[in-house]
């Protein structure tokens, strides 16, 4: 059965966020699967754009490693709204994620092929 939306979402967000397992984000993705992060600055652990499952898996294990992302994610006061667009094959996120350090907004924008995401465009700016 094809996941909706949500189900990728939080299949995602369960992977990263709450197990900080890149091997298991990497595997939500397409084999060319690409992870873009425009806005964060060069030289920041993490590349702007990741190819592949293996440096996606990489990327998200150094982003981990960030002192400003130690500690787990408050679930409790986390939240996120998905939005769908013309396109089935697009969905937007819109998250407020609560660290122990504070809070990281930002928009997500997944596309997906064959149940795989093939695409992540994330929005946000490191500290």
């Amino acid at each position: 059965m094809t996941p909706s939306h949500q189900e990728l979402f939080e299949r995602y967000v369960y992977a990263g966020a709450i197990m900080r397992d890149p091997a298991a984000v990497a595997d939500l993705f397409a084999e060319d699967g690409v992870f873009e992060a425009p806005l964060v600055p060069e030289g920041h652990g993490l590349p702007r754009r990741l190819e592949g499952r293996d440096a996606i898996e990489a990327g998200i294990t150094a982003f981990h490693a960030e002192p400003a992302f130690e500690g787990p994610v408050d679930t409790e006061r986390s939240r996120y709204v998905l939005h769908d667009t013309v396109d089935p094959d697009v969905f937007i996120a819109e998250i407020d994620t609560v660290f122990a350090a504070g809070t990281m907004s930002l928009v997500q924008i997944f596309r997906i092929r064959d149940d795989k995401i093939v695409l992540v465009r994330d929005y946000f700016r490191a500290p």
